[in-house]
């Protein structure tokens, strides 16, 4: 990232998508994705910041990926896609990273109830997929923005 940025600010994105509560979700963990690069200030809003990472999530969504001899999905794929965009706020707000179509998928087996329908239900019975998920879609983003440099 350019040198001037110190203090970055992360605002929860924007949830476009059926599944309540994952922009917080995905705040929090990308908050703590730019903490863990060590020489950043991350804060939660825009005052006073150098660059600024602001979002919408557009969708979650379920597809079933494997299934067994008796055609019950066995896998699933959860894929979140946002419109994320990083702003230097020193240089007149200016775009120095932006992808509208950002999207992060992680396939999870399950053993339990194969009927699933949607994500809601799916994040109920497996948790670890809740925590998961936006852990990626954390490291993936802040990845992406540092690659660009």
């Amino acid at each position: 990232l350019p040198a001037d940025i110190v203090i970055i600010g992360v605002p929860y994105f924007a949830n476009q998508s059926v599944e309540p509560e994952i922009e917080r979700v995905i705040g929090d963990q990308v908050r703590a994705e730019f903490q863990s690069k060590g020489k950043y200030r991350v804060q939660p809003d825009e005052g006073g910041v150098d660059g600024l990472l602001t979002g919408a999530v557009t969708s979650v969504e379920l597809r079933a990926t494997a299934y067994t001899p008796e055609r019950l999905p066995s896998a699933f794929a959860i894929i979140v896609t946002a419109n994320v965009e990083f702003k230097n706020m020193r240089d007149n707000e200016s775009v120095i990273w932006s992808n509208p179509s950002f999207r992060v998928s992680d396939e999870y087996q399950v053993t339990t109830d194969n009927t699933l329908t949607d994500v809601t239900a799916f994040f109920t019975q497996n948790p670890n997929a809740k925590e998961r998920l936006p852990k990626r879609f954390a490291r993936d983003v802040v990845t992406a923005i540092f690659e660009a440099f």
